[in-house]
């Protein structure tokens, strides 16, 4: 491979790769993501090429078909995703037995598979081309959008798109404090979680004094149902190592570590690839385009401690010691990584780079709202249809990205809160649903924008099940270095348990209040801090609920198994013994034109009688917070009715 020495010789070369792709040629994109791997990518990619030997156009001149693999577009819900190339053309759901259909259909007969297209579940029109489909239409993709463009797995894909234009602009062209100024001019906000400013952060590392500096790639991405890094990283990892150059180059640091979780392995496979790969054209390594400037870079695997995702624990794990966070001051920037000055910002934040030094400060500060400036990728997941990845300007409500976006609510049910920020991350009600999502906006509702996670639910959700899930999740993710997060989460967690199980008690919330207050405010590191949001923001919102649940010993959703009870009623019972055969503790009596009962010292509450009464019948009714109808004698029991 051509070691590229200059500006010159890398635009000759990036010629070069145009030259040799031809516009017009058929070309079959295949997200190879995570998801969509997981969906049975791997089998389709197998199958097209099978296909395509089959039908010789890998060697037919005037038909020959590139097959690219690619990094996740976002469509998660309706893997594998397909786009073909030229016509944009997107097929959705795709099966390894589709393969020859889109071949000698698609390919050579020029024609649309319509069983294969985006259907509008309320108007059923169909969408052909990627960008009319409304999960893409409304969004704005910066950084995710080309990630169906390219072979992560290429370097010559990522340079036909213009890669590391910026980096021989920033070495070549500017000078380190005027990259700073420039990202401080964007008003880009750290994607990590708390929205620092990236560039005063790289400033106070360039203005520190140290011959050595490092800079960080903080991976490791914990969030439940969060997958906004691992996308970036797998899909396009040469934005990221771009930025990641330009950042060291401004901040004077010429070694960089890039922290990946254990969990994340063809993210770490690409971005290894994309190291050797620039190394070997003289973009990374010595004497970076003939410049002069050294940066090395090496992955590290973090072994998945979810506390780890906070800087100055990363830093411990990168030095080799447990992963517990430090007191600060002295901020990392000032005393990071084996004592030395060190910046560290997530991935979004420096894929953010290149876009901001190929266009200026002002491509960025024209997107988003006066305090949060351009897009941010949310992982939308839970209860809406169109569930993945969406990357939105900032400013955009939270009604857009729902129901827009993703589609609304499945099967007409109401939504009723919207939970941002991973497990630290607060619960927002439809009150708020028009509110424009930024960090200041998230902050004023009691919720953060942490790095991305955005979890649905509907009316069917039970809030004090929600704070449960994430605080049990950040009991077993604390560290336990500081007491007040050590113990604070988990006597929360116990209260709440406690409630769940119609156990609690009168002055629980407003104990419940104080434990979260104290833990927010003495905790030694963000974790902490951030971990009582949960519950104060569903006590905030949905203390009614903690009251039926308290008072009333009632889960409104039907959620807490120990408050509810399945009674099986006389009138509407069929007899028809799908519920006696699928009832795991064999808790129902019964028989042929015999009504069926539920003893209630067997029954463990586990709903599979609700789940598989027919709903013609509707006889299994969910009770809570009332008494049990008392079991009907056994002489009432035998019907008259015909089998």
């Amino acid at each position: 491979m051509p070691r590229i020495n200059s500006p010159a010789e890398l635009e000759s070369f990036r010629k070069e790769i145009i030259a040799k792709k031809d516009p017009n040629k058929p070309c079959i994109a295949v997200c190879t993501g995570t998801g969509c791997l997981a969906l049975g990518a791997a089998k389709l990619v197998v199958s097209l090429k099978e296909e395509i030997r089959k039908l010789q156009l890998e060697s037919k001149v005037n038909l020959k078909v590139d097959l690219r693999e690619t990094g996740c577009p976002g469509f998660c819900e309706r893997g594998p995703v397909v786009v073909i190339y030229p016509e944009e053309i997107c097929y959705l759901q795709v099966q390894p037995g589709d393969a020859k259909e889109i071949l000698t259909e698609t390919i050579l007969g020029k024609k649309v598979i319509e069983r294969l297209l985006y259907v509008d579940p309320l108007t059923g029109e169909k969408s052909v081309r990627e960008s009319d489909i409304p999960f893409y239409k409304h969004q704005k993709r910066l950084l995710i959008g080309n990630n169906i463009k390219l072979d992560p797995k290429s370097i010559e894909d990522y340079l036909s798109l213009g890669g590391y234009t910026a980096l021989a602009k920033a070495l070549f062209q500017m000078k380190p404090d005027q990259i700073i100024e420039t990202v401080k001019a964007s008003k880009l906000r750290g994607r990590g979680g708390a929205g620092f400013p990236a560039g005063s952060k790289w400033e106070f590392a360039r203005k520190t004094p140290g011959d050595t500096k490092y800079v960080v790639v903080n991976a490791d991405e914990g969030d439940p149902g969060a997958f906004m890094d691992r996308a970036i990283l797998e899909g396009n990892p040469h934005a990221v190592l771009e930025g990641f150059m330009i950042g060291a180059f401004a901040i004077g640091a010429h070694e960089g570590y890039i922290y990946v979780r254990q969990e994340y392995p063809l993210a770490v496979e690409n971005v290894t690839l994309a190291i050797r790969r620039a190394e070997e054209h003289g973009l990374l390594g010595k004497n970076i385009l003939g410049s002069g400037f050294d940066f090395a870079v090496k992955v590290h695997r973090g072994a998945g401690a979810f506390v780890c995702g906070e800087e100055t624990a990363l830093l411990r794990s990168l030095e080799g010691k447990p992963g517990e966070p430090k007191a600060r001051p002295p901020y990392p920037a000032v005393k990071g990584l084996w004592d030395k000055p060190t910046n560290i910002n997530n991935v979004e934040t420096w894929a953010n780079i290149p876009l901001i030094i190929n266009n200026g400060a002002e491509f960025l500060t024209a997107i988003g709202t006066e305090g949060s400036k351009g897009t941010k990728i949310f992982s939308l997941v839970g209860k809406v249809k169109n569930t993945g990845l969406v990357e939105v300007p900032m400013g955009i409500t939270l009604r857009d990205i729902i129901y827009n976006v993703g589609g609304g609510i499945p099967g007409d049910k109401k939504f009723k809160a919207v939970q941002t920020g991973g497990p630290s991350g607060g619960c927002i009600p439809d009150q708020y649903l028009d509110m424009g999502v930024d960090f200041d906006e998230l902050a004023k509702v009691g919720a953060i924008m942490g790095s991305g996670g955005m979890i649905v639910m509907d009316e069917d959700t039970c809030m004090i099940d929600v704070a449960k899930y994430f605080l049990n999740f950040l009991t077993d993710e604390s560290c336990g270095k500081c007491t007040p997060c050590r113990e604070g989460i988990r006597q929360m967690l116990k209260i709440l348990t406690n409630i769940s199980e119609g156990r609690g008690r009168e002055g629980d919330i407003e104990l419940l209040e104080t434990l979260a207050e104290t833990t927010r405010d003495a905790s030694l590191c963000a974790l902490g801090g951030s971990a009582p949001n949960p519950v104060l923001s569903t006590i905030r919102y949905f203390r009614d609920e903690y009251e039926a649940h308290i008072k009333e010993k009632r889960c409104p959703a039907f959620v807490c198994k120990k408050l509810i009870a399945f009674h099986i009623d006389p009138e509407k019972c069929k007899a028809c013994m799908i519920c006696l055969r699928k009832c795991p503790a064999e808790a129902i009596s019964g028989g042929k034109n015999l009504i069926h009962v539920i003893d209630q010292s067997k029954c463990t509450n586990c709903g599979t009688c609700y789940e598989v009464c027919p709903p013609r019948f509707g006889a299994v009714r969910r009770l809570s917070g009332e008494p049990v109808p008392p079991p009907i004698a056994e002489e009432a029991r035998i019907l008259a009715r015909e089998s």
